[in-house]
């Protein structure tokens, strides 16, 4: 079986736990602060999340069920199927095996909809109505848009300017599955009228779009907020990403040496590599050298250089402060195509273990990415989102080191969406339009001088 190039899990195989790698951490994750500078409390937290939420949160559980009903909805897509990059690798001339997870298969055409679906479903248990958010590229907006719709509530997106311009078809599927999208910096709420006044032309950021979500639903009782990233609620329901594709690699008798995944918040990353991390903390000799490898846009390098650190998640300061690799919560990303790796911070959970040395992290520049993507579309014929050609160019690099020195290693990378709603990035790219942009220092430097005095 070794030679498949599909491996494909029956319905009954979709897992029915998901994994929380706080469990096997070395340490247990530093807690978030409140404004007093004292651990937040479950009060604090509650006014934008619901209870169960909360407690996935908080968890050090290992195992935490899935619901029959998101188990249910997750089979209008799951399990995704595991492909092996035949044709690829016989482009490069490599003795690797390169395999991909393929999350593009989800109505929203990305991996996010294995999130929005429990965060909606346990809203709508606790009886709220109305959901609010934040998106860049759009795949978490139109995730929750979906999910929203599958459980009947009202969705309100704030999308981030640049992206909300740049990514128009993203901005009809959320309307499509009825929710409302504003572009951020909006006039909707306090935080985007004050931006607004201080630069009419402000392109927007993650940081700031999610200021005005938080904003919203901390001001009304029927209404939470959800997160896309970041936070371990979401890495959690992500790990169902790595959980089926070991089950996969067990079935072919493989066991990938290498993973990457493209990284701006973590959730992606996280979902493919923590259910190995498991392995390698069980002692499991297949994973005795697995690297595992967050790959991220130069031009916004978190994990490469950024500083670990108390932070705000947002833009104002209305979230609670995170242990994280930062830039600083008020840094203002260059308005690069991959508008879901556009954020100042990272997940305090892949944040830890990097500066824990138990995974790695590498940043690429824009137009070598759109590179490795064009080339792995003409390859195997599925166009990524700009967001996944991270993660392809960092899994064609690895390949063509293995050309150099003859190592038949086994690649796994997450593709973790189609590029189908990202063309105008590709139109960019072939007209020569698109550029690099270098690691801001100066600005980063100087966001980084207002990090919370913590301690």
């Amino acid at each position: 079986m070794t030679d498949a190039t599909r491996i494909l899990l029956d319905e009954n195989e979709i897992p029915t736990h998901w994994y929380n790698v706080v469990a096997d951490m070395a340490n247990p994750p530093a807690p978030p602060l409140g404004p007093d500078g004292n651990p937040a409390t479950p009060e604090q937290m509650g006014a934008i999340f619901p209870g169960a939420i909360l407690e996935q949160e908080m968890s050090a559980e290992r195992w935490i069920a899935i619901p029959e009903e998101v188990r249910e909805i997750y089979k209008i897509w799951r399990p995704a199927p595991l492909m092996r990059a035949v044709r690829l690798e016989r482009a490069l001339g490599t003795p690797a095996k390169i395999f991909f997870k393929y999350e593009g298969v989800s109505p929203a055409g990305s991996h996010k909809p294995n999130s929005a679906v429990p965060q909606a479903f346990y809203n709508k248990q606790a009886g709220i109505k109305r959901l609010t958010t934040e998106t860049g590229a759009g795949q978490w907006g139109s995730s929750i848009s979906f999910a929203g719709q599958m459980f009947g509530m009202e969705v309100r997106v704030y999308m981030v300017k640049v992206s909300y311009h740049q990514k128009p078809y993203r901005r009809l599927m959320m309307q499509t599955w009825g929710a409302e999208v504003f572009a951020s910096p909006s006039d909707m709420t306090q935080t985007g009228r004050d931006v607004l006044a201080r630069d009419p032309d402000n392109q927007g950021s993650l940081g700031l779009a999610i200021s005005e979500a938080v904003e919203e639903a901390a001001g009304r009782a029927d209404t939470n907020y959800t997160l896309g990233s970041v936070l371990n609620h979401v890495l959690l329901h992500q790990s169902i990403i790595g959980l089926e594709a070991k089950k996969q690699f067990d079935k072919i008798g493989l066991y990938p040496d290498v993973i990457f995944g493209p990284c701006g918040g973590g959730s992606s990353f996280g979902g493919i590599a923590f259910p190995f991390l498991a392995d390698k903390a069980a002692g499991d000799k297949r994973a005795e050298k697995l690297r595992c490898v967050a790959v991220e846009p130069t031009s916004c390098p978190t994990l490469t250089k950024g500083e670990y650190a108390y932070d705000f998640g947002d833009a104002s300061g209305f979230t609670p402060m995170m242990k994280m690799y930062t830039l600083g919560h008020d840094f203002m990303p260059p308005g690069i195509h991959a508008g879901g790796l556009r954020y100042h911070g990272d997940s305090p959970l892949v944040s830890q273990l990097f500066h824990e040395g138990r995974i790695e992290a590498v940043a690429v520049p824009q137009l070598a990415t759109f590179e490795a993507g064009v080339q792995f579309a003409r390859a195997e014929g599925i166009i990524p989102a700009p967001e996944s050609c991270h993660a392809i160019r960092a899994a064609i690099d690895e390949a063509l080191k293995c050309k150099e020195t003859g190592e038949p290693k086994t690649i796994l990378f997450n593709l973790t969406g189609h590029g189908h709603f990202d063309m105008s990035s590709f139109d960019r790219y072939f007209s020569g339009q698109l550029e690099n942009y270098d690691y801001p220092a100066e600005a980063v430097a100087a966001s980084l001088a207002h990090l919370p005095k913590v301690g």
